[in-house]
């Protein structure tokens, strides 16, 4: 019986854990503080945003919801980072990407501290990863680490193919895995013989951003599988071929015009894989839940207090 990699259960008690830290920085110095800059009137990130902000809340941890206008330029996107940057209640920047295409999203991200860096992608970060320097890591393979560790799914001296070679989730995703010792390839569109390769993993990760396209072929029995695509199938023909006709998911087509899938195809994960994760409800909810712990970590550095003191 495969084993269901439960992604909700685990960001529940990272909450937990974050209380007491939270409460002790409150207690001796001020709560975290995170401020998140929403540009333009993008809906997904208007959602993403609003889950970020809302778990803050729940948290008590302190966050400012910055939303200048679509027309805004790179100059003064720049100008709202450097004051940020300034303001020593700010423990953690996140601007949230999308940036309106006239916007030079690196020169942005650039501009945040490496020290305020909560999402983890300023160059500076990037190299404390690679070489495995203390610093903020990228919040979704962060969360994949996380799950994995919790349900003691073997690292060390596996092999593990990372399906996706993006810097937000493929690469730092490799580095980490590589940090656990584990035997990393990454694969990508000129990959040779993808299917065989990915028939090698003990550890399969994919985040290439295509609905099921991980089919049986990909999948060696017994692998643990990381799905970390998030895609919404609205054809009903489709529907009928990922799920092979199950009723359930065809009703949920009709009530709400979509399903969500992942990148790999969920009955052949469940088949197959020694352990696997859900979508929804896998590796998603741990991407915030590790973005809070970013911003504490960082809060505890500012205020120099450690986590066990």
């Amino acid at each position: 019986m495969a084993k269901l990699l439960d992604g909700v259960a685990v960001r529940e008690q990272i909450k937990a854990e974050l209380r007491s830290r939270i409460d002790r920085l409150r207690a001796l110095r001020r709560a975290p503080g995170l401020a998140v800059v929403l540009a333009g009137e993008d809906p997904a990130s208007a959602i993403y945003v609003r889950n970020k902000v809302k778990t803050c809340e729940e948290l008590g941890i302190y966050s400012e919801k910055i939303t200048p206008p679509e027309t805004i330029t790179t100059g003064a996107l720049l100008e709202i980072v450097e004051g940020l940057n300034r303001r020593e209640e700010i423990d953690g920047i996140l601007v949230q990407m999308p940036l309106p295409r006239h916007v030079d999203s690196k020169r942005v991200l650039d501009a945040i501290l490496p020290a305020k860096d909560v999402d983890g992608f300023h160059p500076v970060n990037v190299g404390n990863l690679s070489i495995g320097n203390p610093g903020p890591r990228a919040c979704t393979p962060a969360g994949v680490i996380e799950l994995l560790k919790r349900y003691e799914v073997p690292m060390a001296g596996q092999e593990a193919v990372v399906v996706g070679r993006s810097d937000i989730v493929g690469k730092p995703m490799a580095m980490m895995l590589l940090h656990q010792n584990a035997t990393v390839t990454i694969c990508h569109s000129k990959t040779r013989d993808l299917p065989g390769v990915c028939r090698r993993a003990d550890i399969l990760v994919a985040a290439i951003g295509r609905a099921a396209m991980i089919d049986e072929s990909y999948i060696k029995p017994g692998a643990a599988v990381i799905d970390v695509g998030m895609n919404r199938v609205t054809d009903a023909g489709e529907v009928t071929r990922i799920w092979r006709g199950e009723a359930r998911k065809l009703a949920q087509l009709e009530e709400k015009g979509s399903v969500l899938v992942g990148d790999v195809n969920p009955i052949a994960m469940a088949e197959l894989a020694s352990a696997y994760t859900p979508v929804p409800g896998g590796v998603g909810p741990l991407t915030i839940a590790m973005l809070m712990v970013n911003t504490v970590t960082l809060a505890e550095q500012h205020l120099g207090i450690t986590a066990s003191a």
